[in-house]
């Protein structure tokens, strides 16, 4: 049976432009290509999980407005359960615009909008699917108290709790203490700990650092340096794949996707994290968010290659 996945987060109108570098403060450059797509963290990964083979549901909100029209659309268009994505009468729908360099780096502006509206009792009208979730997927673009609202929830009814720390802001017990996984990237880990991570011993040290908050998984994913897996049972590195880099642009958002969706009871944390992490290497080879996120077929093509 695929994962029953509930992602709590937001929804992004992405707005991208292709250039050869990103300008520096003050500096207006001509770009290349432009592309309107759908994009926010939490439907990213929502998106993810479900060309991964899950059964998902995103909890949102989006403006009563023509980006929110849209939005709705392409989520149902994934497959996903909408029943839970709320459409705010005051604030418009989250937007991001993007900047993307001849490198695949890329800078990036949000205007949450109806996304900074979605609150604690967004989390209890969403109770019932919530607690006969397999995975409870979070991340930081939503109000923080909304997201410890969810990870409580979950938590007391025993359902996996994935916490990606993004964007990185300072977080306490109160949310740690529920989170079954933690998916930081370097930067965020760096950010959550005050550990500076410059080499292996660091990197131990900033994963025990997030242990003693709460998570018993610690995954800290590194870019072209692969994911370092720290839990009670096993502390390894996960090479990454090689691959020729067009836009990094949700690669994270693809990585906790899938994540999400691979990590069944009869599925090693390690097999999960590498069919992730395989997902996240084709995602960087296209560009944007959503439209970069590989089906459960081409993941496995991948790795039979």
């Amino acid at each position: 049976m695929p994962n029953k996945v509930v992602v709590v987060g937001s929804y992004n109108t992405d707005m991208t432009i292709k250039a050869l570098r990103i300008p520096r403060p003050g500096e207006t450059i001509l770009g290349g290509r432009f592309a309107i797509g759908a994009g926010g963290k939490g439907a990213n990964q929502a998106v993810a999980a479900a060309r991964a083979g899950a059964s998902v549901w995103l909890v949102a909100r989006i403006g009563n407005d023509a980006f929110g029209t849209e939005a709705l659309r392409r989520i149902q268009q994934e497959r996903i359960n909408i029943d839970y994505m709320r459409r705010d009468q005051e604030a418009p729908t989250g937007v991001a615009c993007i900047v993307v360099d001849d490198a695949g780096e890329n800078s990036i502006v949000v205007a949450s909008g109806a996304n900074a509206h979605l609150q604690p009792d967004d989390i209890s009208a969403a109770e019932a699917i919530i607690t006969h979730a397999d995975v409870l997927l979070l991340q930081l673009e939503s109000p923080l108290a909304t997201v410890i609202a969810a990870a409580r929830l979950a938590a007391k009814h025993g359902v996996t709790v994935v916490l990606n720390p993004a964007p990185a802001q300072p977080l306490t017990t109160n949310l740690l203490e529920h989170v079954t996984i933690i998916s930081p990237n370097e930067v965020e880990a760096e950010m959550l700990t005050g550990v500076k991570i410059d080499d292996d011993k660091s990197l131990f040290a900033a994963a025990q650092r997030l242990h003693a908050q709460g998570p018993a998984t610690v995954l800290i994913t590194r870019g072209p340096k692969g994911v370092f897996i720290s839990s009670a049972a096993e502390t390894h590195f996960l090479p990454a794949f090689q691959v020729a880099v067009m836009d990094t642009t949700g690669a994270g958002d693809v990585f906790n996707g899938c994540l999400a969706a691979f990590l069944t009871k009869d599925r090693a944390l390690t097999e999960a994290a590498r069919l992730a992490a395989a997902a996240a290497a084709i995602s960087v080879t296209r560009l944007g968010a959503q439209t970069s996120a590989p089906a459960l077929v081409e993941i496995e093509h991948f790795l039979h290659q």
